[in-house]
This record gives structure tokens, sequence and C-alpha cells, in this order.
């Protein structure tokens, strides 16, 4: 992981993407409200996720990722209310085929946990963009 501040934020972005490498998704739900929305662009056209069980299938992906890195080119966080925007280089193995993309992820919380989160592409592997 590279370029995340050393902010209540950053932590929690650090901590969320280590959920992700060890493939735990309770810990993952736990960074979320139990009525969190979550909107997807994953594919192309939006998805969207809500509450915790729903969230959760979203959250099943994770278990086919071999590795990820992260590289961070846009961070911004606001307090009052508190929030995060960042966009990000990733690469990742899954099945033994290593891809880079583009995501974009902004979170909006509530009491110190994901009460909205938007998940996009930006760009696809193939370098297509979203």
């Amino acid at each position: 992981m590279k370029n995340i501040p050393d902010t209540r934020l950053g932590k929690m972005y650090t901590e969320h993407i280590q959920h992700i490498l060890d493939k735990n998704i309770e810990a993952l739900l736990d960074q979320y409200t139990d009525d969190a929305l979550l909107i997807s662009s994953f594919s192309k056209s939006p998805v969207i996720y809500q509450g915790r069980e729903r969230v959760k299938e979203h959250m099943q992906g994770i278990l086919g990722i071999d590795g990820l890195e992260t590289e961070i080119v846009f961070w911004a966080e606001t307090s009052e209310p508190e929030t995060l925007m960042i966009t990000e280089q990733i690469t990742m193995t899954v099945g033994g085929e290593s891809s880079e993309m583009r995501f974009a992820d902004s979170w909006v919380l509530k009491d110190g946990k994901i009460a909205i989160h938007f998940a996009g592409m930006v760009q696809h592997p193939d370098g297509s963009l979203a």
C-alpha cells in the first residue's frame, strides 16, 4: 500500500485493504453500518447493495483475490461530515493472472463506520475507461 496518509481514515483504509488481503469478510463488514449502502460500478451498470447481508454478497468477490497492491493516486477527506474520496491504482492477482486497473472509492461515515460506499471502476484491466 502506497501514499496513504497517517490519519484516522488512512488507518481505516489500511485495515480495509488488510481485511481484503486476509479474506476476512466479517471484519470488513464490521467497518460498515448495519444498514450500509454500497453502490458498485465494477460491472457496466450500477449494482446497489443495501444492508449487511447484501453488502456481504458484494464482498464475496474478495475470496478469489490472490494478491492486491494499491497505490493512492488521489486522496481527500473531511471531518464534518466524515468522508473519504480516493482514486487507487490497483494491481490484482486472481487465478494466477495479474491485472492492473484504477478504482475510485468514496465513503460517507456515520459514527465511525461506512454508511455509504461508492465503489467504482475508473479504468478496466483492458485499458478501457468506465
